[in-house]
């Protein structure tokens, strides 16, 4: 068992509407994490709430490249994106916590991608690698130095997550069946030998202590 302490945190990333089966750009299955996370949450003194966050006509948006369809990738200056269905638009219901996430003691939200011209699927730097969010400093402050990752999607935002956090330091923790993922073109693979090249380890809820 995996006992957890006040140098412990609960990344919860981006479980919002549009993630959702029906929603904009659902995962498939990510409804499912929801009670999962929910009890994970309990056992946490310090747990952190990321929220997808993009303008209109963000440049992640397909619809913002005329010609251009979901799932094509582009080069941008900052690398390769994947162009996305417009999704978690700032203000919508769709960018909207999921009302089924009962984690009331949740000390901080990080709102991320609100740049018009830069992604950020990481909850720690932005996709140029330039810009961070001020997570680190945050979880520093607190004197964090374990961060327990779930959420949507694995191959995307957690991935990024948990890679950038060991850049910054923390030891990282995905939570396998607190996540679910997007698998494109082979991302969830590539996903997850990049995690473990990185040293990021993992569990499923049933390791952490009650």
């Amino acid at each position: 068992m995996i006992g957890t302490s006040e140098r412990d945190v609960l990344l919860v990333v981006d479980v919002q509407n549009d993630f959702m089966p029906g929603g904009a750009l659902a995962v498939p299955a990510g409804d499912e994490i929801l009670p999962v996370v929910n009890a994970l949450a309990q056992r946490f003194a310090n747990v952190v709430l990321t929220q997808d966050w993009h303008p209109p006509r963000h440049i992640s948006f397909a619809s913002s490249h005329p010609g251009r369809q979901p799932f094509d990738r582009i080069h941008l200056p900052y690398g390769e994106q994947i162009l996305w269905p417009d999704h978690c638009v700032q203000g919508t219901p769709g960018a909207a916590l999921h009302s089924d996430l009962e984690i009331p003691h949740a000390q901080l939200v990080v709102r991320k991608g609100y740049h018009p011209h830069v992604d950020s699927y990481s909850a720690f730097v932005e996709a140029d690698a330039k810009h961070a969010t001020g997570l680190a400093g945050y979880l520093r402050e607190r004197g964090i130095r374990r961060v327990f990752l779930s959420g949507l999607a694995t191959d995307f935002c957690v991935a990024w997550s948990a890679l950038d956090g060991r850049k910054a330091g923390f030891e990282l923790v995905v939570i396998e069946d607190a996540c679910r993922p997007i698998d494109t073109s082979g991302s969830l693979a590539a996903a997850w030998q990049g995690m473990r090249a990185a040293g990021v380890g993992t569990a499923v809820a049933t390791d952490l202590a009650g």
